[in-house]
């Protein structure tokens, strides 16, 4: 008998693309509009700006977010989901409502634990 898989359930694609900490955060953020950079910065105070360039360039590379430089001065560029993001970005949604749902209750037992 074959030994299951991550990739063989579906999600280790998806966490491939969407792991870490911020990725999924600054998915949401693009979405529904277009984000400057400092704005993105402005959003998630916590991120480093040299971070914050990693993930964005990674998300890029991975197709679920789109850069789009404005030839003006100064110059200006902005990023935005492209559709496999937005898909991506529509499947986390369940998820994100069963962290909502839940949170509190993980946190209570983190805390009743240390």
């Amino acid at each position: 008998m074959a030994k299951m898989q991550p990739e063989s359930c579906g999600l280790g694609p998806a966490f491939q693309v969407i792991g870490g900490k911020w990725k999924a955060l600054i998915l949401w953020l693009v979405h529904t509009e277009p984000r400057r950079f400092g704005e993105l910065k402005r959003l998630v105070p916590d991120i480093s700006e040299k971070m914050l360039i990693q993930q964005l360039r990674e998300m890029e590379a991975d197709g679920l977010v789109h850069r789009e430089v404005f030839h003006e001065v100064p110059p200006r560029v902005e990023y935005s989901a492209t559709p496999l993001g937005q898909s991506l970005d529509d499947a986390l949604v369940p998820l994100a409502n069963w962290g909502k749902e839940h949170g509190a209750a993980i946190e209570a037992r983190k805390t009743k634990v240390a």
